[in-house]
């Protein structure tokens, strides 16, 4: 059911709930494929009879590949012979793997639509994190700086800021400082016991590229050569590297890094020092 010039594929996420688990791995996946691209068709919430009946519509309209999280019974059957009867395929992504579950606990499952979105308590250390992070940006409020789990500290684009929200969505405190030659640091940076302190680094020539891009979509590139300066880069980025070796920051370059990729290697780092803090 491909399309004749093969260059797209429709995509179909159903899910009982949000879709986030659908399409954070079909996107994983689609991502290996740099000559085709997804035409996505996300359907959350669909949990009737009736809601199904408009996804099937469409599905029919606009075949291609059907990925599903879907816990009631009669739905997954009616998904599933709606796509075999217009030979398309489908298939459950958390199927699998709640089988291989039960067979290991000897336990079915409670089939609670969502679970993992309930109003616990690491819902609300997410939402705390949040706030936190948000209110800690960009060196706002360093006397509040003890109270982190994570302290970000980096020149300016070596997305401090992103990555702190990445990892807050993780429940993880975060707050960022940006290092600025010719600024002192804030003292309360110099005496931090808990948190983990992660120096982001990336190359004058990365640095150089970002900034260029944020100039000139904000049409502000008259005025501020300086912050595209390779010299005051250069600068920059010693003044960046001598601060952490007098401090002891972990390095973390980015240059090549996604956010996603730089949050995991700061989580392995977190992890890494609170085994080491761990009583023998």
């Amino acid at each position: 059911m491909m399309p004749t010039d093969g260059s797209y594929f429709h995509l179909h996420l159903v899910s009982d709930s949000t879709g986030e688990t659908l399409i954070t791995v079909s996107r994983a996946v689609a991502a290996q494929y740099a000559n085709v691209s997804p035409v996505e068709h996300v359907y959350p919430l669909v949990r009737s009879q009736k809601q199904l009946d408009r996804v099937l519509t469409e599905i029919e309209e606009a075949p291609g590949i059907v990925l599903f999280t879907l816990l009631e019974k009669d739905l997954v059957e009616r998904l599933e012979a709606k796509c075999e009867e217009i030979n398309i395929p489908s298939l459950s992504i958390i199927g699998p793997v709640m089988q291989l579950f039960q067979a290991y606990l000897g336990s079915s499952t409670t089939g609670r639509v969502g679970a993992q979105h309930t109003l616990n308590a690491d819902y609300f250390k997410r939402i705390d994190a949040l706030n936190y992070s948000m209110i800690h940006d960009d060196g706002q409020h360093v006397e509040g700086l003890e109270e982190a789990d994570v302290v970000l500290v980096g020149v300016s684009r070596t997305s401090k800021t992103p990555t702190s929200i990445y990892l807050a969505n993780r429940g993880i405190r975060t707050a960022n400082v940006p290092l600025v030659p010719g600024i002192a640091i804030p003292h309360q940076l110099e005496t931090l016991s808990k948190p983990l302190v992660v120096s982001l680094h990336a190359t004058p020539e990365r640095l150089i590229q970002v900034r260029q891009n944020r100039l000139l979509s904000m049409g502000a590139t008259v005025g501020n050569e300086d912050y595209i300066d390779r010299q005051s880069v250069n600068d920059e980025v010693s003044f960046a590297r001598r601060l952490s070796a007098k401090y002891g920051w972990p390095l973390l370059e980015v240059t090549r890094r996604s956010i996603e990729e730089t949050a995991a290697a700061v989580m392995k780092l977190l992890a890494d020092r609170q085994r080491q803090r761990l009583p023998e």
